[in-house]
């Protein structure tokens, strides 16, 4: 009883201790987890408070850091943000860090979207070793092999414009208008699409930039001079405040209608469903690009805990949206607080480690533990959000881009890579699949105006182009005006009038009109053709279509197409038939022709020896046999031989004699044929007088060299046929000079009577003129390429030029021929001399086996003799 009593109150007893040491040791155990020594790791934040991004990062930063540390309550370091507002200034970011850096001994460094000061804070990382992370800063891509401090977020110009590029040359546009933010910031783009677009048939039209400072009214005027320049593609790249303005003032000018198309970078299209619905209408047709994130569970969690946070926290942000932006943010700064802590644990030795750096101006503290910061931030594989992402070389990149169509909202309908280009997106089964196609890799866009036909890039506007055209009653085929005098109206035709037609034909857009003669209060040319260029320049003229040849001092105030004509100029002269009485020696020269007869005799000496042992036409007296030798040989210069040969091996020596001979004689023919027709040209020259229309260019006339010329100005092929008639002695001329289409016309007329004799490419052919940059210039001269190629050009011409192909011969470009020598043939008498040579030591050579070693000596020293004998005759026979 008693022993049961004490163990009841020595139970009780040790409950009751227990009770109250329970809360003792909690008590304890809260003190030793408060005493837990907590390191703090300082992180500058420097952004613009007002922008866009800077709202976001810094929302999204904020966010970052609290879930962090909410899910690591363990952490012994805790980052803690100093943030400083830099108002997009590049002076004042570069204050704040330094600030920043004497103030407080900061661990890493956080700059976001300004790109100006970029290089001198990595310069400065380097020197306090410290990283410094840039987030979304439109700059080059700084090596990380010469900045290891400085970590990189976010596109860079260059992928940008191989975007651009990409999506223009999918669309076949082949000019596009740049319009962008004049800062420094936005305006490195225009370096970069310019070189993509050397990689394609892409052409920058023009490029404007716009302040952020800039007046409706400012914007407005810049619109106006776009829509002269006829080009209807533009590209966005501008901060979404600006953007916003932009395309506000577009759509009261009628620009986001049917035949406009718009291009956005990632800088706007990523903020479309932040702004206003006004604004949102007005960019209703916009095709634009951004960074892809592929759907998940967590973002979309991660999406709405923003937006609630932010309804409930910040004004500011309540009508914003989350995008990639806030979610690499997010991410990044969880990394950055996931490698402080492996420092702070695999490293506890470089935490409090400093030295002091001397900047002159300042004295900043030095951090030992940076480059171990930086190698554990690259280690981060951003586990969180958005998973799969990852920092290469000091750079983070997107993989992949989604293009986005804006109407009625925001719909995908493409997606790029810089492996694949553009991909789409083909939905099977309620899922989503990336296939690469080679057509139609976009899904259907709806453009501007609500149609899904593709602009095409042209926009007149509905303008009437004002042409001016030439008067040239000389030469009327080539354009001829008349005037109504009854209903004043003007009629304009000729060569150049229907190439033109035809190009415009060829267009795929509508393109309107009207011929306006350039004349005078009598009917006459106003002016010269340079005056008439130069109304181009002064848009007094829209174009020029006529006779108007392509010069290279024409160029700095026009465009000018492909030539539509042939390009050069030419001389002619009368035919004549006279010529020097030894002029049929000239072609070859004395070596050639001791060689030539030379040969001649060899290869009838050879078949000769082959022949007459066997051939009873190779035999007879001796001068018979002598004259066989000479008449054999030179009766194959005109085919005329008609002893039939015996051996094979004389047949094999007279085939290949035969072809020499061919060559030989039709090589003459040619040289000779020039000669004659070069000294034409001479003769012409000797007379001192030629002609040539008082139209062309004086510096296309004296193009070519003529001794001390008398030159006379004429009007049409009446005039130049008269002066050629009467002659240089006679008040007319010996030559005209004129441009190769000039010269086509008048042969057409005089056929018989003239020729061209020399020709030189020293004109550019006739071309349409057009102001400097006007797309046109490109689509009308892939359209005369075009009727070339399907010889449509070609028939116009001989329309009116009566098929001057069988008149129009041009003899020869040069003005000396040369003669022909030895060496020119040299390889054709090697030939022929091999064969004969091989020819006759195999007949030697089988005469030897049929005979005795002495026979054969004998036969050999008969032969020499016979041979000498011979040729000891035939000298007492050229004496005689």
């Amino acid at each position: 009883m008693d022993f049961t009593r004490k163990t009841k109150w020595t139970l009780g007893l040790v409950l009751f201790l227990l009770s109250v040491l329970e809360p003792l040791s909690a008590s304890v155990d809260g003190i030793s987890a408060s005493t837990i020594e907590e390191i703090s790791v300082h992180v500058g934040l420097i952004i613009d408070t007002q922008s866009w991004v800077g709202k976001v990062v810094d929302s999204c930063i904020s966010m970052a850091i609290s879930d962090f540390y909410d899910r690591n309550r363990h952490y012994r370091t805790k980052l803690v943000l100093h943030t400083g507002d830099s108002e997009g200034d590049p002076l004042l970011l570069l204050s704040h860090a330094l600030v920043l850096l004497e103030s407080v001994k900061l661990d890493a460094l956080i700059v976001a979207e300004n790109s100006a000061g970029l290089k001198i804070l990595s310069e400065l990382g380097s020197r306090v070793k410290i990283p410094v992370i840039s987030l979304f800063a439109a700059a080059p891509s700084l090596p990380f092999s010469e900045y290891p401090y400085l970590l990189q977020i976010g596109e860079d110009d260059s992928t940008r414009a191989k975007i651009i590029a990409t999506l223009v040359e999918s669309f076949t546009w082949r000019s596009v208008v740049l319009i962008y933010e004049d800062n420094d910031s936005a305006r490195q783009i225009l370096s970069n699409v310019i070189t993509s677009f050397e990689e394609t048939n892409v052409r920058l039209a023009q490029h404007f930039s716009l302040l952020a400072t800039s007046t409706d009214e400012e914007i407005i005027q810049q619109l106006k001079m776009l829509m002269d320049l006829q080009t209807s593609v533009y590209v966005v790249h501008m901060s979404p405040i600006l953007t916003s303005r932009l395309f506000l003032n577009a759509k009261r000018l009628g620009m986001i209608s049917q035949g406009y198309a718009w291009i956005t970078t990632d800088v706007i299209t990523n903020f479309i469903n932040s702004m206003d619905p006004s604004v949102i209408e007005s960019m209703q047709g916009v095709v634009g690009f951004k960074p892809h994130i592929p759907a998940s569970k967590e973002v979309r969690k991660f999406a709405i805990r923003w937006k609630s946070k932010n309804l409930n926290e910040d004004q500011n942000l309540q009508e914003m949206e989350l995008n990639v932006y806030g979610i690499w943010s997010y991410e990044m700064v969880q990394a950055l607080a996931a490698a402080a802590e492996r420092v702070m644990t695999r490293h506890p030795d470089y935490v409090h480690q400093e030295t002091i750096v001397n900047m002159n101006f300042t004295t900043i503290r030095c951090s030992k533990s940076g480059m171990v910061f930086i190698d554990e931030i690259l280690r981060s594989r951003f586990n969180g959000v958005n998973r799969g992402i990852q920092l290469t070389s000091g750079r983070l990149i997107p993989k992949e881009f989604e293009i986005v169509n804006v109407f009625k909202g925001e719909r995908t309908i493409g997606y790029w890579n810089l492996e694949n280009g553009i991909t789409s997106i083909m939905k099977e089964e309620n899922h989503t699949k990336m296939v690469s196609t080679s057509s139609n890799k976009i899904e259907s866009v709806i453009w501007p105006g609500g149609t899904m036909n593709i602009p095409k890039g042209r926009n007149l506007h509905g303008k009437r182009l004002r042409i001016g055209v030439p008067v040239n009653n000389g030469f009327s085929e080539l354009i001829n005006v008349i005037r109504d005098p009854q209903t004043n109206e003007m009629t304009v035709s000729g060569f150049c009038v229907d190439v033109f037609k035809e190009a415009i034909e060829v267009l795929d857009y509508e393109v309107h009109y009207e011929f306006i003669p350039f004349v005078d209060a009598n009917g006459q040319l106003a002016g010269t053709y340079d005056d008439l260029i130069r109304q181009v320049y002064y848009k007094n003229y829209d174009a020029v279509v006529g006779d108007t040849t392509i010069m290279a001092n024409r160029f700095p105030y026009v465009d000018f197409t492909q030539p539509f004509t042939d390009f050069g100029i030419g001389i002619v002269v009368p035919k004549i038939n006279k010529s020097s009485m030894w002029i049929f020696l000239q072609p070859l020269t004395g070596g050639m022709w001791i060689t030539t007869t030379a040969f001649f005799v060899f290869t009838g000496f050879v078949v000769w020896l082959i022949e007459s042992p066997i051939n009873d036409e190779f035999q007879g007296s001796k001068r018979q046999q002598i004259g066989m030798i000479f008449w054999y040989s030179f009766s194959t210069l005109v085919f005329a031989y008609k002893e039939k040969l015996l051996s094979n091996l004389s047949k094999f020596v007279v085939i290949i004699w035969l072809f020499a001979v061919l060559v030989i004689t039709s090589s003459y023919t040619a040289t000779l044929a020039s000669m004659l027709t070069v000294e034409r040209i001479q003769s012409s020259s000797r007379d001192n007088s030629v002609g040539y229309q008082f139209l062309v260019p004086g510096t296309i006339i004296r193009s070519i060299k003529i001794e001390n010329p008398k030159r006379i100005q004429y009007r049409s092929p009446e005039e130049y046929d008269d002066a050629l008639r009467r002659g240089s002695k006679n008040g007319g001329v010996s030559a005209i000079i004129d441009e190769i289409p000039y010269i086509k016309l008048f042969l057409a007329k005089y056929p018989a009577d003239y020729t061209m004799i020399k020709s030189k490419a020293t004109s550019g052919g006739f071309g349409f003129v057009f102001p400097k940059g006007s797309p046109l210039v490109q689509d009308i001269s892939g359209a005369i390429l075009r009727l070339r190629e399907e010889e449509k050009l070609q028939m116009i011409e001989n329309k009116w030029f009566n098929n001057t192909d069988s008149v129009f011969t041009n003899q020869n470009s040069a003005s000396n021929p040369s003669r022909l020598n030895l060496h020119s043939f040299g390889g054709l008498f090697l030939v022929t001399g091999l064969s004969s040579t091989s020819a006759l030591l195999i007949c030697l050579y089988q005469k030897r086996r049929a005979m005795t070693i002495g026979n054969f000596k004998f036969y050999l020293n008969s032969t020499i003799g016979y041979v000498k004998t011979l040729l000891h005759s035939s000298k007492l026979f050229s004496d005689t």
